[in-house]
């Protein structure tokens, strides 16, 4: 199934699609020599929003949590992907630890550990749950709702190395972002190798730092293709001292957004584009979709009321929100009977593996859809009727649409490599 994309045919989009298409051979050929120079996130996954003049990811997460949301088609490409990425990091692995979130209660998030779990046993590794959570003192099933059911088990922490009673793991794989901080238990760890690293995760990692790596990426494939970068990239700015709930730093929000506004508008006038710009101001390290607003007039932010202070004062795992970055809105075209949807790719090693769209019927084109009420609707990028149709006229072809996602995708999963490196506290700096 395919949203129908809300704009003209003759958009920029279909522009871009059509030199995409042709320019294929050269962006595979310009992948894998990055690939030769920069180590991909073991997994990740991208939000894309498609504007139809503009075509721009929003946000790329190095935990994905939506593995369930996936066709059973895929499993095969993600097996696959995942024996590629094992293969590269620890050629001998037996043993696989999975450390999923603490807040285990939710089912649909279960079933996400359950299918990654699925993933690596098929790659061919013992793999066993060990949870952060220390409530958990023993053995412990968890139900799943399709009736089946998970084990978690304590963690077992030596002087040098971190797996369960009687099972010591070559790897370990986190799938919990580390929001509310780096537990002890997982540092130091100079025997087994920890994936994703921990300065991956949002105790440390920032969106800004994210989004100018994308930037890099993005002007180096416009050049490839002779285009103009702002098609695929979001502008943004940053404010570093933010207080929602004393009122601190709006000011600085307020001025960001409005010189933010100011360049897209003069992006919109280039581009003939009769829309009206608007921010998305969000929590700099945060997960979930939470301490997320859209501003369409900065003059907004001085009537700011308590329950939207409240919403924006705190992320995940109750992180107060200090840091926000102004990003360029991207509104989202795409509909699915009637409601609002968009695209998210998900990735392991440098594969794309499948995607999804997320769909929400109570919110408009220019807000954050990853909030309660989202429904997921299943697409299998990898089924071999979805390769890119040649020949076939940009805006028709739902195969050509899937390939112009996953080359976005993977330019932001790119991006997060740049990322990882440029943040990397072990890296050795070189004058």
């Amino acid at each position: 199934m395919v949203p129908h994309l809300v704009t003209a045919l003759n958009g920029p989009i279909n522009e871009l699609e059509a030199r995409i298409l042709e320019s294929m051979p050269a962006i595979e050929r310009w992948f894998r020599l990055e690939w030769m120079e920069h180590t991909p996130p073991f997994y990740s996954s991208v939000d894309v929003r498609n504007a139809g003049f503009k075509l721009a990811p929003v946000d790329t997460n190095l935990y994905p949590g939506g593995w369930n949301n996936l066709t059973p088609e895929m499993l095969p490409l993600a097996v696959q992907a995942a024996m590629a990425a094992i293969e590269k990091i620890c050629p001998e692995a037996k043993n696989l630890l999975l450390i999923p979130e603490k807040h285990t209660r939710n089912p649909f998030y279960l079933l996400n550990v359950a299918r990654l779990q699925e993933i690596f046993t098929l790659a061919g590794l013992n793999v066993r749950l060990g949870t952060l959570d220390p409530a958990i003192d023993k053995p412990t099933p968890v139900a799943l709702p399709d009736g089946s059911e998970l084990l978690m088990e304590p963690l077992v922490r030596t002087q040098r190395r971190l797996g369960l009673k009687g099972f010591d793991p070559c790897t370990i794989l986190l799938n919990n972002d580390l929001s509310a901080g780096i537990p002890g238990m997982l540092e130091d760890l100079h025997e087994q190798y920890l994936l994703p690293p921990l300065h991956a995760g949002w105790a440390v990692r920032r969106k800004t730092n994210h989004f100018q790596s994308y930037e890099e990426v993005a002007k180096k494939f416009a050049k490839l293709l002779g285009m103009d970068p702002w098609l695929i990239n979001p502008m943004y700015t940053q404010c570093g001292k933010v207080n929602f709930g004393e009122g601190d730093g709006i000011e600085c929000i307020k001025s960001n957004a409005e010189a933010l506004i100011a360049k897209i508008r003069r992006k919109y006038k280039e581009y003939g584009i009769n829309e009206k710009p608007f921010v998305i101001v969000k929590a700099d390290n945060g997960t979930y979709g939470m301490g997320i607003m859209t501003v369409r007039d900065p003059k907004e932010l001085d009537e700011l009321n308590r329950r939207t202070r409240n919403k924006m004062s705190v992320v995940k795992d109750g992180q107060e929100v200090s840091e926000v970055i102004i990003q360029e809105g991207v509104p989202t075209y795409e509909r699915m009977n009637d409601a609002v949807a968009e695209p998210v790719v998900y990735m392991m090693d440098r594969y794309v593996v499948g995607g999804f769209y997320r769909v929400h019927a109570d919110r408009g084109i220019d807000e954050n859809l990853n909030a309660p009420g989202a429904q997921f609707v299943p697409l299998a990028f990898a089924e071999s009727h979805h390769l890119p149709r040649v020949g076939a006229k940009p805006g028709q072809s739902a195969p050509n649409r899937f390939y112009m996602y996953g080359v976005i995708a993977r330019l932001a999963m790119l991006a997060a490599s740049y990322e990882l490196e440029a943040t990397d506290p072990d890296a050795e700096v070189y004058d």
